[in-house]
């Protein structure tokens, strides 16, 4: 029993594949951006409305997602989402190519690819408040989210050679097709508690049972039972309010590089197609590494130190390197140089994403599905802004600027981040203020 691989880890891996075809099927688009322009005459003030259409889609159905996923558990919700966000991509393909109104079709399919994708994260948070001890969080919260690098880094050279070879629709098809196997793979392993998944050893259940209820706010949930938390107690936490600026903030500096860098390296540094991949690819690399680093790194400082210190404190330090890093990347003449340091910037901000879906958990227990798209709401709310915003500010006072603004919000969500106390969890406030 000792050699067999624990399930959560196995579930905790799948929930990075998942993340990595979200993200796929989230920054294709980008990638596919000057062909889709070239074919339709969008623009890029256009392109950019289809990139925001799918994060109001997606942060205005966070709320929803979350209850979904606390109501009806991790698996069923997410198998449907997956299926949901195939069918709008592969609904993406099939769009003719002299047909009328098609920025407005983009937007309303790339919207509805929004609205299902909303229930990936509260999924996986509610999978992590169930499954994972909380000794482990920050490290597979780590590995969830580099599923983000991994589906947006690794996937632009090949996408990019399909689009050369095949055209744009083949880059979307791929995409649509991967998505449905990798959700038949998750409806066939996944169950929402390890009491009911027929693969967990005795053993792992003691370790999860045991992991969880060294978590006061599982303890409290142990000792309320079933019963729901109250709004009004999670609405009044200021550290909701500034955990969601401060993802507003995290979510604004990485749609730049979800929605603007490849076009960026291509129409500002010069780059032809193939060496805007190539670099294209250094940001998200460095946001998977980084993910991993930051999760390892945040159980490793709460353990020797505090929740305090491993989950705010390190992101906080993490944000202020990003400011530094977007600064310095934006203004540096060598086009190769200039690269490498934002895709530094990336990483650095990606040290900080564990901690935001970590203390989620730790601060909402067993209603962390709702706390997080909350938190994750503020998150997409920021991409949709600049991924419209952004090539504004470019056009009229130009993309040192907008590196700039960028910069400035980052050193915001750090200073959020020394507000949030999730050594006070909600359950034990709760039953503070009813005794």
């Amino acid at each position: 029993m000792k050699q067999r691989m624990r399930v959560r880890y196995f579930l905790g891996f799948w929930l990075f594949v998942l993340s990595g075809v979200a993200f796929l099927d989230r920054t294709n688009v980008s990638i596919a951006g000057l062909r889709i322009d070239m074919e339709y005459g969008l623009g890029n003030q256009r392109l950019g409305w289809i990139f925001s259409a799918f994060l109001i889609g997606y942060a205005g159905f966070q709320l929803p997602a979350g209850w979904l996923a606390a109501r009806f558990g991790p698996r069923r919700v997410l198998t449907f989402g997956v299926l949901w966000w195939g069918v709008a991509t592969g609904l993406t393909a099939l769009l003719p190519s002299g047909v009328r109104h098609a920025v407005a079709l983009l937007i309303g399919i790339r919207f509805a690819l929004g609205v299902g994708e909303s229930v990936i994260y509260p999924a996986a948070n509610q999978f992590v408040a169930r499954w994972v001890p909380l000794k482990e969080r920050g490290f597979i919260n780590g590995l969830i989210f580099a599923g983000v690098g991994a589906g947006s880094g690794l996937t632009p050279p090949l996408l990019t050679w399909l689009i050369t070879h095949h055209g744009w629709r083949a880059a979307f098809w791929f995409s649509a097709v991967v998505g449905f196997a990798a959700g038949a793979v998750w409806w066939k392993m996944a169950r929402d508690t390890p009491e009911e998944h027929p693969g967990v050893t005795a053993m792992e259940l003691n370790e999860i049972r045991t992991g969880l209820s060294s978590d006061s706010a599982a303890q409290t949930q142990a000792t309320e039972g079933a019963a729901p938390i109250s709004w009004r107690a999670m609405l009044r936490r200021r550290d909701l309010a500034a955990l969601m600026v401060g993802y507003f903030s995290f979510g604004y500096v990485a749609w730049i590089f979800f929605s603007w860098f490849f076009l960026y390296m291509a129409q500002v540094r010069g780059f032809d197609l193939k060496s805007s991949a190539r670099y294209a690819m250094l940001p998200f690399l460095s946001m998977t590494v980084c993910c991993l680093v930051g999760g390892a790194l945040s159980d490793k400082l709460t353990a020797a130190y505090s929740l305090r210190v491993g989950r705010c404190w390190l992101a906080s330090v993490a944000l202020l390197m990003t400011a530094v890093f977007l600064v310095m990347g934006s203004q540096v003449h060598s086009p190769q140089l200039a690269g490498i340091i934002l895709a530094g910037g990336a990483g650095a901000l990606y040290l900080s994403q564990s901690s935001f879906w970590s203390v989620s958990v730790d601060i909402a227990g067993r209603s962390s599905g709702v706390f997080s798209s909350m938190v994750n709401m503020g998150g997409q709310i920021g991409g949709a802004v600049t991924a419209s915003l952004t090539p504004w500010i470019a056009q009229r006072y130009g993309w040192t600027t907008s590196f700039a603004l960028a910069a400035g919000l980052a050193v915001i969500s750090a200073l959020c981040w020394l507000t949030v106390h999730p050594e006070l969890p909600l359950d034990a406030t709760v039953l503070s203020s009813k005794s």
